[in-house]
């Protein structure tokens, strides 16, 4: 039976499997910077500073009672997705709590009286530091890896009392990470096309190089090569004309920028010349209960769609029916086609190169 198919009943029986369990033992974890985070209980209100793990928590708890406080990108990103419709209550949890830059603010975090405090590990002293000394418990996280993302989801959900939630969810992604590796190997190389993500479009262009850059890792997943591999660094600046150099068959653009249409390759005299353009293969990333481009609970619906639009022929998943049982799992709710039609940007890239497939039947 393939993956996407097994995970919503293994989740039933897992919680079947918890009714016993105290839900009041104390709970220790060890973070993403190796450090001992110790609970006296499940935490009953969490504050998120790193953008992705404020809907990640939504969808471990199957609801918002816990997200006490969260980054205001995360915010945006659930205002203007389907998860704002389906929580509609999560446009009044607090996003002051922290700056853009993702240093705390430290009075307005305080005032959510978290009893755990969600940190990146990797930005240094600065964003920790501030909320150790006001006394508040903070775990941290790392960014990069499809195993980081995994581990992150799973900490947060035995930080709630729920391991059994990230245990069936995790093993969703990687049934069907195993499933579409599988089905990868009949792809010839001169087969894969060269796929460039931006991670920014609007007004400047940049791109990632191939190390700890999660959109490369769905990219070769999904059967292709990723055509910024040589670039150094993440976010790096780059010129129309080293898009032109590189020529890539597809380009796949950035959802955090809510104003940006797949018209800013094609209207650009430079960037319209490329495969890509000339060939109809520009798509903007799904934005859904996360934006699709970073690893997030919904990370297996990115790769199903991608993988489809590459290799229709192989892959051959029903992106439309994956989604419906994924949001019942993930979320409780029963998406419309008109949900779907939104998530996928049906309006403005259904006609698009491939993408008739995902059209409602």
């Amino acid at each position: 039976m393939p993956a996407t198919r097994t995970f919503s009943a293994l989740l039933l029986l897992a919680s079947s499997c918890i009714a016993g369990k105290a839900l009041a033992d104390p709970i220790t974890i060890t973070d993403q910077a190796n450090r001992t985070v110790s609970l006296k209980a499940p935490a009953a209100r969490i504050a998120s500073i790193p953008i992705p793990m404020a809907s990640t928590i939504i969808s471990m708890d199957g609801g918002t009672s816990r997200l006490v406080g969260m980054n205001p990108t995360a915010k945006s990103a659930i205002v203007e997705g389907v998860l704002g419709k389906i929580f509609p209550e999560a446009k009044d949890i607090p996003s002051g709590i922290t700056a853009p830059n993702f240093v705390p603010n430290v009075e307005e975090l305080a005032a959510t009286n978290p009893d755990l405090v969600v940190q990146w590990a990797d930005y240094g002293a600065n964003i920790v530091d501030p909320i150790t000394n006001a006394g508040l418990t903070a775990m941290l996280i790392s960014y990069g890896t499809e195993k980081k993302a995994r581990d992150y989801q799973a900490m947060v959900a035995s930080a709630m009392g729920k391991p059994e939630r990230a245990a069936v969810l995790n093993g969703w992604r990687a049934e069907v990470e195993a499933e579409m590796l599988e089905k990868g190997k009949a792809i010839p190389a001169d087969k894969k096309p060269k796929v460039l993500y931006l991670g920014r479009a609007l007004d400047a262009l940049s791109a990632s190089g191939n190390e700890g850059n999660y959109n490369a890792y769905v990219i070769e997943l999904a059967g292709a090569t990723s055509a910024s591999a040589d670039v150094v660094g993440q976010g790096t600046t780059i010129s129309a004309e080293q898009i032109a150099a590189w020529n890539p068959d597809v380009i796949l653009l950035d959802s955090f920028e809510a104003k940006l249409s797949i018209s800013r390759i094609f209207d650009d005299p430079i960037l319209s010349l490329t495969n890509a353009a000339r060939n109809n293969k520009v798509y903007k990333m799904p934005l859904g209960g996360y934006r699709w481009d970073p690893p997030s609970q919904e990370s297996p619906l990115s790769w199903m769609w991608l993988a489809d639009l590459l290799h229709p022929d192989i892959f051959s998943y029903d992106l439309r029916a994956e989604m419906k049982k994924a949001y019942a799992t993930l979320y409780g709710y029963q998406l419309s086609d008109a949900d779907i039609d939104g998530i996928l940007w049906m309006g403005m890239q259904g006609g698009t190169a491939n993408y008739a497939q995902f059209k409602a039947k």
